[in-house]
């Protein structure tokens, strides 16, 4: 079997796409997803040159990523998996503030300990975050960001790439055609980029 990890941001709706999409590549290759945490305000601490409306966004974003990690580190891995659809509804569907309600209603949808909202504010798990972070990044480039995705096959041959960066979510088959494309391009040494301008938002209302 292949295993497709994945490094999110709760928060980045393209990722979030990129998610739905690799769980419906679960229903049509033999592929297994492993979910892992980034953030983007970690990504971009200190960055100069970027727009206001995105350093108000950042604003609010180690919220999620902080009660994400503090799942991960006493429940393991595989918790981000629920956790991570369970926020992401939430955030990118139902358009819910980022805020204590959000972890708790999202904690408490997968039978995790609501106290685990606490990690929001708190930076006790942070180191922990950051090698999550970096773990993720390294083999694709501190400079880019999530959806990132490291893909090991079942002769233990590894890739890792940024993207891919879709909307809307490819379903069933078509998702499966897109998972063939990704692994062949990226499979090429020396392929770095193939890119088109964003036509579309991310999420559709």
């Amino acid at each position: 079997m292949t295993t497709a990890d994945m490094w999110f941001d709760p928060r980045c709706p393209w990722a979030w796409n990129a998610s739905r999409w690799l769980l419906e590549v679960e229903r049509v290759r033999n592929v297994r997803v492993r979910f892992h945490v980034m953030s983007l305000s970690v990504l971009n601490e200190g960055r100069e040159g970027l727009e206001e409306w995105y350093r108000e966004w950042l604003k609010p974003g180690m919220g999620p990523v902080r009660v994400a990690v503090a799942a991960e580190q006493k429940f393991g891995t595989e918790v981000l998996r629920d956790l991570y659809t369970a926020l992401g509804t939430r955030i990118h569907h139902d358009r819910a503030p980022i805020d204590r309600a959000l972890y708790v209603a999202a904690l408490t949808e997968v039978g995790l300990p609501v106290e685990l909202a606490d990690a929001a504010d708190s930076t006790d798990h942070d180191d922990a975050l950051l090698a999550s972070h970096q773990a993720g990044l390294e083999p694709v480039g501190e400079d880019l960001g999530t959806p990132t995705i490291h893909v090991t096959d079942d002769t233990g041959r590894r890739t890792a790439f940024f993207g891919p960066v879709v909307a809307p979510i490819p379903r069933g088959e078509e998702a499966g055609r897109l998972w063939d494309g990704v692994l062949l391009v990226s499979g090429i040494d020396g392929f770095f980029e193939l890119k088109r301008a964003r036509t579309r938002p991310p999420i559709e209302r």
